[in-house]
């Protein structure tokens, strides 16, 4: 089989990988994208499709180990760690909770923030631009809240991060009903980001892959990466069952299996694989005009013409490829709390995706040292669509020899030596 070459190779055909490839493509490149399955079948499929400014803050962040510790007590609280023997995930959570105070948070805000605003605007200019058929809209998101306590200590938090973070509306009870009569009473308040914006995630990554097929961009589905060849300070070839791949640059947008693959090539990348579950419903008659985040039991609310879908939850269980039954039951409960009719007529789809997790919760992204054709775009967590549009157009800049329009130092792979 022959060695096919392109002026980029992009490893990964996942809302990330596709979106390089869109501005590449728009920069006058010739491009590979190498998928192992179907483009945007994993953690881009179903999740809830919200763009999100809001959430420059990261995950760690005080008080996040006692909840933590909290909820590790409950089989079906928003966050679970299985228990095994893994060394790995051992260093990632020693890793988070170093994290866990205000000073690196926001340092991790002011970093995400610049790429999460810009992101949002460039998805809208790609959507109008490329008509693209997936369901965005500019309506905003809401967070909501039951317990006042925790409306409270929202507020404050935002009040700390508010040079970083876009401009939000403080609601009351009845404002909130107001806003969103899908809600039942009992609601201590909420926090309107009207900012944030929302599409169906499945459709923005098939769109995204009809353009970057109509621009010239070959894409090579089921074509599952045997390993990665370096030769001094290139990557030289990259390996499958479908024959040799090599570029002038390589793109690593390999979300939760970029460990396996960074190994080889002498880089550390410490990203462990976050699973996250949605159920999608056909609409449910009394259906929410504005995304939701129902804050106690962390489960995410979107709605489309097309559907309907509850989401979110965190489980650290490897690569287990099971559906558990308990987290998906989790999201049902959560939403009955807050919503009059908290599920569709029909089940569409039950589902789960890897979410690409770094200890500091900033993605992984710039060239890398050392190796002087590859450049790294991964580790986006729970933001993967909502950074990507940003994360195209920076490595597109990184290939072109632009300077970035946005600071990379803070996502460097080096971080982690």
């Amino acid at each position: 089989m022959t060695n096919r070459t392109s002026d980029v190779l992009v490893l990964g055909g996942g809302v990330i990988g596709l979106a390089c490839a869109y501005y590449l493509l728009e920069a006058g490149r010739s491009v590979t994208v190498l998928e192992q399955d179907r483009v945007g079948g994993a953690a881009s499929h179903g999740n809830c499709g919200t763009l999100t400014p809001s959430h420059a803050a990261p995950l760690a962040m005080p008080g996040t180990l006692a909840t933590a510790l909290r909820w590790l007590l409950r089989p079906d609280a928003p966050l679970r760690i299985a228990p095994r023997a893994d060394p790995a995930l051992l260093r990632w959570l020693l890793g988070f909770a170093a994290h866990c105070n205000w000073r690196d948070a926001l340092l991790a805000t002011a970093a995400k923030a610049p790429l999460l605003q810009r992101s949002r605007l460039l998805i809208e200019e790609i959507v109008r631009k490329e008509a693209l058929d997936c369901e965005f809209t500019a309506s905003g998101t809401l967070n909501v809240y039951r317990d006042p306590r925790a409306f409270a200590e929202a507020r404050a938090v935002h009040e700390r991060l508010a040079p970083y973070a876009p401009a939000i509306e403080v609601l009351d009870e009845a404002a909130t009903l107001a806003r969103e009569p899908a809600l039942k009473a009992g609601i201590a308040g909420a926090l309107f980001h009207p900012g944030d914006a929302q599409l169906r995630p499945d459709s923005y990554v098939a769109e995204l892959a009809r353009v970057v097929r109509a621009k010239g961009g070959v894409i090579e589905e089921r074509t599952r990466i045997d390993s990665i060849r370096r030769e001094g300070r290139r990557i030289d070839a990259v390996r499958t069952a479908q024959g040799d791949f090599s570029g002038r640059e390589i793109v690593f947008a390999l979300g939760a299996w970029s460990p396996q693959f960074a190994r080889p090539l002498g880089l550390r990348v410490p990203i462990q694989p976050g699973k996250g579950y949605s159920i999608t419903y056909t609409r449910p008659a009394r259906c929410p005009r504005i995304a939701l985040t129902l804050k106690e039991p962390s489960v995410c609310v979107t709605a489309w013409d097309s559907g309907y879908r509850l989401g979110s939850t965190m489980e650290f269980a490897g690569y287990d490829t099971r559906l558990n039954r308990v987290r998906l039951d989790a999201l049902r409960r959560g939403a009955a709390q807050f919503l009059h009719e908290p599920e569709g007529p029909a089940v569409v789809e039950e589902w789960y995706g890897w979410r690409p997790m770094t200890p500091d919760d900033l993605p992984v992204l710039g060239r890398v040292e050392g190796i002087d054709n590859l450049l790294m775009a991964t580790g986006h967590g729970m933001l993967g669509v909502t950074m990507s549009a940003g994360t195209g157009l920076l490595v597109s800049e990184l290939v072109c020899g632009r300077t970035p329009s946005i600071d990379c130092a803070p996502f460097a792979a080096a971080r982690f030596k």
